[in-house]
């Protein structure tokens, strides 16, 4: 395939209400198949919504809190791979066969991870990835953090995840890309976008690879956006790589078109990634 339409939802779900927000959320899949989208990106956390309790603010050591109702409430309200939830949004998946980037919260060993699926059009769960840098300075360190970054194959393109604060590392889209990720996808939830527009134009850029990321509206939030690789135009020197960005209170779906072969042919041509030096990456795994 030429054209990669990818439909970014920029919608807060607020409440952690899981039934109201699945209904939501296929409800945005129909509006997306509607206007012919391949993929479905969605917010961090949409079906469980990205909160935790008040005495998750306290901030004090995990063993003094776990056994706080508030608390086990919120760690029983993680989904697990088979929940009613997840299983409709594959059914949706599979009826209007669309690919889904589907976000919540979800079982960990003790405590919940911060989780994204990728689902096929076939309604199948081709990859779990859950947050590995989650947000320590905050309530996240009441969370498990994932351990890898993974990619699959969604109609024959390599499709890797990373979640809202694995932007700020460098690591985590170049962990993707060696693993041949040519789409990073971006569930993500957070203020303050000028600045993490930029790194994620120069995750693109450096990685060689097509982004795209999905954000709730709100006062210096929403912002989704989409961008290519490609930088190079002696023709146009005010050229970006920007292929659209959202205005931040703009509530609804924002589409991006990927051109995957001028992707593909610009990875064959330039050099970005290809020469590194890894013999002087003496304290990257330190």
């Amino acid at each position: 395939m030429s054209n990669f339409k990818i439909a970014m939802v920029q919608h807060c779900a607020s409440v952690a209400d899981i039934a109201t927000n699945t209904r939501l959320a296929i409800d945005f899949i129909k509006q997306a198949k509607n206007k012919d989208a391949d993929v479905v990106l969605f917010p961090e956390c949409f079906l469980t919504a990205y909160y935790a309790p008040d005495i998750c603010q306290t901030r004090k050591p995990v063993s003094e809190i776990e056994s706080h109702p508030e608390f086990v409430k919120w760690c029983e309200n993680a989904l697990s791979d088979d929940s009613e939830s997840l299983n409709l949004i594959r059914k949706t998946a599979k009826e209007l066969q669309i690919g889904v980037a589907i976000t919540c919260f979800t079982k960990g060993i003790k405590y919940p991870q911060n989780t994204a699926y990728m689902i096929n059009r076939n309604g199948e769960m081709i990859l779990k990835y859950s947050k590995v840098h989650t947000c320590d300075f905050d309530w996240e360190r009441y969370l498990e953090s994932g351990t890898e970054f993974r990619v699959c194959e969604f109609d024959g393109i390599c499709l890797g995840v990373m979640i809202c604060y694995d932007r700020e590392y460098p690591e985590s889209a170049r962990e993707l890309m060696l693993q041949g990720a040519e789409m990073i996808l971006v569930p993500n939830d957070c203020e303050n976008m000028k600045p993490r527009l930029m790194e994620l134009s120069v995750a693109s850029l450096q990685n060689m690879v097509g982004v795209a990321m999905a954000n709730p509206p709100g006062a210096n939030a929403g912002c989704s956006c989409a961008y290519h690789p490609m930088v190079w135009d002696d023709n146009n020197p005010s050229f970006d790589n920007t292929i659209v960005t959202a205005t931040a209170d703009f509530d609804g779906i924002v589409y991006a078109n990927f051109d995957l072969q001028a992707i593909r042919a610009y990875r064959n041509s330039e050099d970005l990634g290809k020469y590194r030096k890894v013999q002087a990456y003496k304290h990257l795994t330190t």
